[in-house]
């Protein structure tokens, strides 16, 4: 059998079982698996042994069950890093990768070097980890009260050779109070849990039934994180200290700013036009 014979098979397999865009699910999952290229898959002559078959075909059948391609790959590819991950720790977004893209070009245009930057609900650790590897000089503090999610993102840096993250466990602001020392940052920049807690039970499965729901649950109005984000940030930051925020209700989270007396700078959208991160300022 040729890698473009299990490549439909496959296809088949993901498509009755409801994935959206089964090839292109089904393309990555035996181009990772074999260690091949899409030329060398497409090209239909790159034959598979039976132990290969059987191999991609426990895969498949995970991905079937609604299993996340990432959990099953066990990585995903973040701004041209790679995490690992797996069940426990939230799956990194694309459009995560817009608010670590606006934080690097913030401190960039700012150029005072040595910055110091809080990235609250680190989860994996994509945003503290790649906002690290772009700027060297700049010291993160990546917080989770999630030990497995720390776990992966203490492994991530390591794994991406970033030396200048300091991961602390805890709750939101919780571990730098404890600490004693009186810290302040350049920028926070988070993403955190935003989900309305009855419109989880909505989402699709890989999400629902996979993913950790405390990275998820936002509470009854999805703000609760923004709340306390925004409302105890001022004792943390700089006096020129800016926050970075993705959000699923831009306009939800633009009254709780301006009720504690910040300033929306701007708004960046996704790809879908929604407005995905805002950029606050006292």
């Amino acid at each position: 059998m040729t890698a473009l014979d299990k490549f439909r098979e496959v296809s088949r397999l993901l498509n009755s079982s409801g994935i959206d865009d089964a090839p292109r699910e089904a393309e990555i999952l035996i181009t990772e698996t074999l260690g091949i290229s899409k030329t060398e898959l497409y090209s239909g002559r790159y034959e598979i042994t039976d132990e290969e078959s059987i191999r991609v075909d426990s895969l498949a059948l995970r991905r079937s069950k609604r299993e996340p391609l990432q959990y099953i790959l066990g990585f995903v590819e973040f701004l041209g890093l790679r995490f690992h991950l797996g069940k426990g720790v939230l799956i990194p977004r694309q459009e995560t990768e817009l608010l670590a893209q606006e934080a690097i070009r913030l401190l960039k245009d700012r150029k005072t070097g040595n910055a110091r930057v809080l990235d609250l609900c680190t989860g994996s650790g994509c945003i503290a980890i790649t906002i690290a590897s772009n700027l060297p000089d700049t010291v993160v503090y990546a917080i989770d009260i999630s030990e497995t999610a720390l776990k992966y993102a203490c492994e991530n840096a390591r794994l991406n050779n970033v030396k200048n993250v300091i991961f602390m466990k805890g709750d939101l602001y919780e571990p730098l109070k404890l600490s004693g020392h009186k810290i302040r940052f350049d920028l926070i920049a988070s993403n955190p849990p935003y989900i309305r807690r009855k419109e989880i039970e909505t989402l699709q499965p890989e999400i629902r039934e996979w993913e950790p729901i405390e990275a998820l649950n936002g509470g009854e109005d999805g703000l609760d994180y923004y709340r306390r984000i925004i409302g105890n940030s001022r004792e943390f930051l700089t006096g020129e200290g800016e926050i970075l925020l993705e959000v699923g209700d831009p306009d939800g989270v633009r009254e709780i700013a301006i009720s504690r007396g910040f300033k929306i700078i701007s708004a960046i959208k996704d790809l879908s036009g929604f407005e995905r991160i805002l950029r606050l300022a006292s």
